[in-house]
């Protein structure tokens, strides 16, 4: 077998530790995430989900529809969404729409009317046990397995808080950017409480969910 050139024996050192400070980086974001880490084991049917009752019906698209533009105009599925909360969780709504634009054709989805703010602070015991019921209602599966049947049935596609993300399609959270410096390791003390998501849950919603036009709300 020949041997290897003296400049790859030379690189190899190199690549060896490039791949360990990567490996590094993917554990220090994934230690971060797991301040809030509901995992699909910890997501098991939640009884009395309002999703179970449309267990027999096709689930809805797990979709995640992006903003591109300011629309004013109240949305039917956001505004029956605030009602839900209003009467099925703890909190209160800091607000919906908010034309924050990103670029020509990126918006956020308060732009879109998209989004609820709803305030549930991380850092108070009672609120942060009243967040984790209402996401693991939101997320939990259904009586026929159906994942995340709840927000699907609701057209909900995003969730943030306390420094973590969930989006449509994702099994769990994952570690929400703004809260963690380039080396991967949390900000979560030094992070602005508002921007980390740290004092309200985000709840967006996908195009149809925002229009009610999603099983739970055309029942």
């Amino acid at each position: 077998m020949a041997a290897r050139p003296a400049a790859d024996r030379r690189r190899m050192p190199q690549l060896l530790r490039a791949l360990v400070a990567a490996l590094a980086v993917s554990l220090l974001l994934t230690a971060g995430a797991a301040a809030f880490r509901l995992g699909p084991v910890e997501l098991r049917p939640v009884p009395g989900n309002p999703a179970h009752a449309l267990a027999d019906r096709e689930p809805d698209p797990q979709e995640y529809d992006p903003a591109r533009r300011c629309l004013r105009t109240p949305r039917p599925g956001v505004q029956r969404l605030l009602r839900w909360l209003d009467r099925h969780a703890a909190g209160v709504s800091w607000g919906t729409y908010r034309c924050e634009r990103w670029g020509p054709e990126s918006a956020s989805l308060h732009a879109e009317g998209r989004a609820i703010d709803w305030h549930l602070d991380s850092r108070d015991p009672a609120q942060r046990a009243a967040g984790k019921r209402l996401i693991r209602l939101l997320l939990a599966p259904d009586t026929a397995g159906t994942p995340q049947a709840l927000a699907r049935r609701m057209g909900v596609q995003e969730l943030i808080w306390d420094c973590s993300y969930w989006s449509a399609g994702r099994p769990d959270f994952g570690p929400y950017a703004p809260c963690y410096g380039r080396d991967g390791r949390t900000r979560r003390r030094r992070v602005d409480a508002t921007v980390g998501h740290l004092d309200h849950v985000h709840i967006g919603m996908t195009k149809a969910g925002a229009m009610a036009r999603t099983s739970f709300w055309d029942r």
